[in-house]
């Protein structure tokens, strides 16, 4: 479990380690920094894309092999991203850097593979952890080293600990698929069959719409929190504060996993996201303008979020037990496809004068949506089979 661990907090890692070094980079390869800013929307970009991708060979290839390729391409990438000497190369490896984050999924599959639904989305609460914490230390530790060797040994750390990883899975990992797919186009045609499930379609929503509401927070607190006049480095640590929240929801998931069904915590969940919504909006009514009435609230999106996404996950890739890795990859893809959509809503929506209610609203909203989404999978799978 350990070295599953490890391995989905590097996949989240490479998304925000080196954004302290932006606008040096920028200067050193003389471009503007909107060109720099493509090694985020590109990463994600390709990342959704290979979600598709990896999942599915793991289910026709093996667990073990997918990861330990994923791992090996991305030290090669990552390397090529720290003596890029422009900044197209660098564009163009960090996107190939990209193949680290589908073996998130791919993890998912591997304790799926070997324990039960309700368990798994015990086991999957402290995946979530490392999840969670690592791009919250990531940016600090990246600006660290940018101030004391360059934002080229970011990079080379990340190829480090890539090339660590991979040893630890190559003695660790064993295989973990014991019925493999004879073809990989049997999985592909599993997309359909998946896509036509309503139970699928419940915990993928779920996830969709619960991350959508931490992707709304993220693209509007800043402009929310102007009003308070906050320096930078509280303003980082008061949006930190979701990402505790959810730590703390993930910790609590793994403790209830088989005391509770999966459907159960994760409407629980859901119901904690939209009463600390509801609770803030009040405040905002009310006339409070203290930064914990905006913060605060938000928190309990955080733990909601870290109670919903392990159960909703091992739910999503339960629908089809012979179909894992497949299930794990397009739920992901949804989940970030999903995700950007209401960030994309809460940036065109929120101005100076409506940031704090209209962005509470826009979290709201979403996080009812993740609750219908989870009272349906939760009906839906109370009539399925067991497995």
């Amino acid at each position: 479990m350990s070295t599953l661990i490890l391995l989905s907090a590097l996949a989240i890692l490479p998304i925000n380690f080196f954004l302290p070094s932006l606008p040096r980079m920028a200067e050193e390869f003389d471009v503007d920094y909107g060109v720099m800013g493509l090694s985020l929307a590109a990463y994600a970009g390709v990342s959704a894309c290979l979600q598709l991708i990896l999942g599915p060979l793991s289910d026709r290839f093996g667990r073990r092999p997918v990861i330990l390729w994923a791992l090996a391409i991305f030290i090669a990438a990552t390397i090529g991203c720290a003596v890029a000497p422009n900044a197209g190369t660098f564009l163009a490896c960090r996107m190939v850097q990209a193949v680290i984050a589908p073996t998130y999924a791919v993890s998912l599959a591997v304790i799926r593979d070997t324990t039960s639904k309700d368990h798994a989305a015990g086991q999957f609460g402290y995946l979530a952890m490392a999840w969670a914490v690592a791009p919250m230390l990531g940016p600090t530790i990246g600006g660290l080293l940018d101030q004391l060797l360059g934002w080229r040994a970011s990079f080379y750390v990340l190829a480090l600990l890539g090339a660590a990883v991979l040893a630890l899975c190559w003695i660790d990992l064993g295989e973990t698929n014991s019925a493999p797919s004879k073809t990989i186009a049997q999985q592909y045609r599993a997309y359909p069959e998946l896509i036509g499930s309503k139970r699928f379609w419940a915990y993928s929503l779920c996830m969709a719409f619960s991350v959508g509401a931490f992707y709304a927070f993220l693209a509007g607190a800043p402009l929310a929190a102007s009003a308070f006049n906050l320096a930078p480095a509280v303003l980082g640590l008061y949006m930190g504060s979701i990402t505790g929240g959810f730590i703390a929801g993930s910790f609590l998931a793994g403790r209830l996993a088989g005391k509770l069904s999966v459907g159960t915590i994760m409407v629980a969940g859901r119901i904690v996201a939209c009463a600390g919504l509801s609770f803030g909006l009040i405040l905002h009514a009310a006339g409070i303008g203290h930064v914990l009435a905006l913060f605060g609230p938000c928190l309990f999106v955080g733990m909601s979020n870290g109670l919903t996404q392990p159960s909703a996950n091992a739910g999503a890739i339960s629908v089809r037990t012979t179909h894992t890795g497949s299930a794990a990859g397009l739920a992901s893809a949804i989940t970030v496809a999903g995700a950007s959509i209401v960030a994309a809503l809460a940036g065109a929506i929120l101005t100076e004068e409506n940031a704090r209610s209209g962005l509470l609203i826009v979290m709201l909203a979403s996080a009812v949506v993740a609750l219908g989404a989870a009272v349906a999978a939760r009906h839906l799978d109370s009539t399925a089979p067991r497995t």
